[in-house]
Formats: C-alpha cells, sequence, structure tokens
C-alpha cells in the first residue's frame, strides 16, 4: 500500500513538473522546423535579420538564414523557403508583394522602429555648384547639371544610384520631372559608400541615392535634397519618408504563436543598427559576434518581450 501511494504521488508529482513545459511547447508551435529569415543586400537589414534570429533561438526555435534579394525574396516567401521579412524598407517594394498582400498571403506585423530616411542626397561640393540646393529645382539649372555632368551622361548630369537589383524610383522621378539627369546604378552598397568617400576627400560635387541609418553618416557630412512632390503611395514613382515593416508569410501565427508575438514586438534603433554596421562593415567584425555582443548587453530591452511572447 505504501509503495502505490509513493508510486501515486511521484506520478502527480511528475505531472506537475511537466505541464508548464507542455503548455510552453503547444504555445511554441511546432519547434523542429526552422524558421526561415531573409537576407537582403545590404549590412544593416543582415544585422536585423540576426537579431531576430538570435532571440527566436532564446525563445526556443531553430532558425535558418535565406539569402534573396529585395524584390526575388517574395517569390520565397510563395514557394514557403522564407518565412519572415524582417525589415521592409515600405517606399521599394516592386510588384510581387502588394498582390501577394492584397490575397493575404503575408502579414505585417507591425513597425520595425528604424528611424529610416530614403531619397537623394549630395555632398557640401554640390551646394557650390548647385547653389539653389536643397530644392530639387536647382537641378534643373544648365549650370548644376553640367557640374555633375560625366563622359557617360552628358548632356546630363549624373545621379548616382542605387544598385539595379534593389529597384529604385530615381529614374522615374526624373522622367516625370524632367530633370537633368541620368540614374547611374552603382554596383554594390560597397561602391556606393567608397564613391561617397572619395567625393567629400576630394571635395568634388557627387548627386546620390541614399538612405538612412549608416555608418558611413557618423563619418561624413551628407546633405538630403527637398524631393520632387508625388504620391507617396506610388513607390515606383516616388521616394517619400515610409514606414519599415516586418512581414510574415501566411500561417506563420498558427506554426509558430510565441515566435509570432515576439516578432510583432521586436524593435531596432537606428543608433544601434547604424553602430553595429561599422563595427561589421569598417572593423570586420564576423555578424554573429557583433549581434551577439548587442544582445547580451541589451537584456533589459529585449527580456520583456521574450517574457510576453510566453504568455
Amino acid at each position: 500500500m505504501h509503495s502505490l501511494r509513493s508510486l501515486s504521488l511521484a506520478t502527480a508529482f511528475v505531472g506537475l513538473t511537466l505541464a508548464p513545459q507542455s503548455v510552453l511547447s503547444a504555445q511554441l508551435g511546432d519547434t523542429n522546423a526552422p524558421i526561415r529569415i531573409s537576407l537582403n543586400e545590404w549590412t544593416g537589414q543582415n544585422i536585423t535579420a540576426h537579431v531576430a534570429g538570435q532571440l527566436l533561438e532564446k525563445l526556443g526555435y531553430k532558425v535558418q538564414y535565406q539569402t534573396a534579394g529585395s524584390f526575388p525574396q517574395w517569390i520565397g516567401m510563395q514557394d514557403g523557403s522564407i518565412d519572415l521579412v524582417p525589415e521592409l524598407w515600405t517606399n521599394n517594394l516592386g510588384d510581387i508583394y502588394p498582390k501577394m498582400l492584397a490575397e493575404k498571403k503575408v502579414e505585417v506585423v507591425g513597425d520595425l522602429g528604424l528611424d529610416g530616411r530614403d531619397g537623394w542626397a549630395y555632398t557640401d561640393a554640390t551646394l557650390k555648384v548647385c547653389p539653389g540646393l536643397p530644392s530639387w529645382k536647382a537641378l534643373m539649372e544648365p549650370d548644376c547639371a553640367a557640374a555633375l555632368a560625366t563622359a557617360e551622361t552628358l548632356p546630363n548630369g549624373r545621379l548616382l544610384d542605387y544598385p539595379a537589383d534593389w529597384g529604385t524610383a530615381s529614374a522615374n522621378e526624373i522622367a516625370d520631372f524632367k530633370i537633368p539627369l541620368t540614374a547611374v546604378p552603382a554596383g554594390s552598397e560597397g561602391a556606393l559608400v567608397a564613391e561617397l568617400q572619395a567625393a567629400v576627400a576630394a571635395n568634388k560635387p557627387l548627386l546620390m541615392r541614399f538612405w538612412a541609418p549608416h555608418w558611413i553618416l557618423t563619418k561624413v557630412k551628407l546633405n538630403w535634397l527637398d524631393m520632387p512632390p508625388c504620391d507617396p503611395k506610388d513607390g515606383a514613382r516616388c521616394m517619400a519618408p515610409a514606414p519599415i515593416i516586418k512581414v510574415v508569410r501566411a500561417g506563420f501565427s498558427d506554426k509558430w504563436p510565441a515566435a509570432y508575438e515576439l516578432t510583432k514586438l521586436y524593435q531596432l534603433s537606428a543608433d544601434d543598427q547604424g553602430k553595429m554596421t561599422y563595427e561589421i562593415d569598417q572593423e570586420k567584425k564576423p555578424i554573429e559576434d557583433v549581434v551577439k555582443a548587442w544582445v547580451d548587453a541589451n537584456t533589459a530591452t529585449w527580456s520583456p518581450w521574450i517574457d510576453a511572447a510566453k504568455k
């Protein structure tokens, strides 16, 4: 009788100790299937992705990173090879994403919290040859266009644009407002930064499309142009301030409930992203190490997100 009673108590104890874990497992959902996070073509976005990934791992999930272009990543969302786009600039969306959003194949889970900016910018030396800046109308002056011209753009001035595979509204804005410029795509983010550094060092005029946050803006001065008026909802023909959001594939919340809650709460400041970008791009530290250092130093920031996601 004593042994049966002991066995009964032991069984009850095991049941009590396992129950919370069982509930947590139900909240986590499918912990065997990795959450696949999109990696785009610039360092800041990769930081956003890796911070999200390390936090999801702390919550109990497996994570995989999937390299994909800003536009091709939506094909990955369609075929199921990508589950989370952690940083989406909503003024540069392409054609596939709006259709997927309308068809409820993807879901917006909130603003990322970056104080982002995207548009045409210029060096101090540009102001000397285009004195009407920051107004975009200064670009209409023949002397300004001539000062920005290169052999490949004559008689137009040159606008150093985003790499072609990023997508850009620059050429459309130039055409819509009949600005005497030619948009010339850069080869990469590194090429954009290198040309900006060279222009500042040589005190030469340079007009380019750029964005913030970026580490280079803590090292060199770049001025922002007042862009032509346009419809901010038309990302193909307009550059205007827009939210930077997080997007998940349809069904994400059912498959990974706690991950869904964490993703909604997740925020990353422009200042933090910029500092980490500098460490990676300039100090050549591995992104995993830089992100881990941020995660370790900011427990007070993300712990409440983890706690809330478990409830």
